[in-house]
């Protein structure tokens, strides 16, 4: 194993510390654009790490890397993660950090991006999200021997904010299990698809489980949760491990599947034969403008019910919803024991017509 004999200099022409360094007769030169000692230690660890690691000089650029990386993404990821790296590359690697060579990237190149990405107001979750993809990039670079470079000093910066997300009002419940007609070319007609969204607000499933439940899932007063189907119409087995789950219905939420199977027999076994999703977006959003309700989209029905239920235990509601014990449940918005599911069932019963009899009082 070769030994580093100097140490990093600071450049002022270049503004960025510099060490060269000598293998097995190769040399190479490491940099770090961040001021101070901490930038000389972090040029000097990658000397070290090249040294250490048989990494052989390269200077393959790092979006060249970058769709290597995604084309082999491809064959173990879903087409839903997949189409996700490609937009992270595309908006994000390629017009920032892509020119670089790969074994020149350091600290300063992925902050500096993700400082850019709080500028132009992404959200928390979106550079949380970006800093995600780029670390399995630089893990799989990694493991390629194009770098060594392990992120030590990145944060999200403190100007990233989680965005709030908007959910219906009572009155807007109110106006939803009560209204189940929309205006279509000038006339009020039967709104095709109330139930989905009043079954969808009552049970708080995603947007992708309501389209893949189907009438075999149901037992009884049980609904099982076993299938999603993404935006591209593929099924899945749901967002993550937890996504598997069952639940017994509240009677609200009964009663809203039996009138869709009285009022819209299925012939493929689906529950709700739903459009696909910016088409089911668009006619929910064009209720909502119907009938004064608040302009919200499919999966913010989802947050209106974690809403309404939380002032239920924490526990209760991530078993309903397909939430690990360690997501935050009520901040970003199952199983339970024999018999407590359905004690559940009833509170977020009581919970809703909670609200319903509260709003009639008020209009009395």
């Amino acid at each position: 194993m070769a030994r580093r004999i100097n140490s990093a200099t600071w450049s002022e022409k270049e503004q960025r510390w510099r060490i060269n360094v000598q293998r097995d007769g190769k040399r190479r030169t490491f940099y770090s654009s961040t001021p101070g000692r901490t930038g000389q230690r972090e040029a000097n660890a990658k000397a070290d790490a090249w040294l250490d690691s048989g990494i052989e000089p390269v200077s393959e650029r790092t979006w060249d890397a970058y769709t290597t990386f995604q084309e082999e993404s491809k064959e173990v990821v879903s087409t839903t993660e997949y189409h996700h790296i490609d937009t992270i590359g595309r908006i994000w690697v390629k017009p920032y950090i892509g020119k670089k060579k790969v074994a020149d990237l350091c600290d300063g190149d992925i902050q500096r991006l993700l400082d850019k990405a709080a500028a132009m107001g992404r959200s928390k979750k979106t550079i949380q999200d970006i800093n995600g993809i780029i670390n399995r990039f630089l893990k799989w670079c990694r493991r390629n021997k194009k770098t060594a470079y392990r992120p030590d000093d990145v944060h999200i910066p403190a100007s990233a904010r989680l965005k709030g997300k908007q959910v219906l009002q009572p009155d807007d419940l109110i106006t939803l299990l009560s209204v189940d007609t929309t205006i279509y070319k000038g006339k009020r007609i039967k709104e095709e698809y109330i139930h989905a969204y009043r079954f969808q607000v009552l049970t708080g499933l995603r947007p992708g489980e309501l389209r893949g439940l189907r009438w075999e899932d149901i037992d009884e007063n049980r609904v099982f949760v076993r299938r999603s189907i993404n935006v591209f119409g593929e099924e899945t087995r749901g967002k993550n491990e937890n996504a598997v789950r069952s639940f017994v219905l509240s009677d609200l939420a009964r009663l809203e599947l039996e009138a869709q199977a009285r009022e819209y027999p299925s012939g493929s076994g689906y529950v709700f034969e739903l459009p696909s999703p910016t088409a089911y977006r668009e006619r929910w959003q064009k209720y909502c403008e119907s009938n004064n309700i608040t302009r919200t989209t499919p999966y913010e029905l989802r947050h209106t019910f974690v809403s309404v239920a939380k002032t239920l235990p924490a526990g209760e509601v991530k078993s309903l919803v397909g939430h690990s014990q360690s997501m935050d449940t009520f901040g970003v918005y199952g199983h339970a024991l024999v018999g407590e599911d359905e004690k559940t069932a009833e509170k977020i019963n009581g919970l809703f017509r909670k609200i319903v009899e509260a709003q009639e009082e008020k209009g009395e």
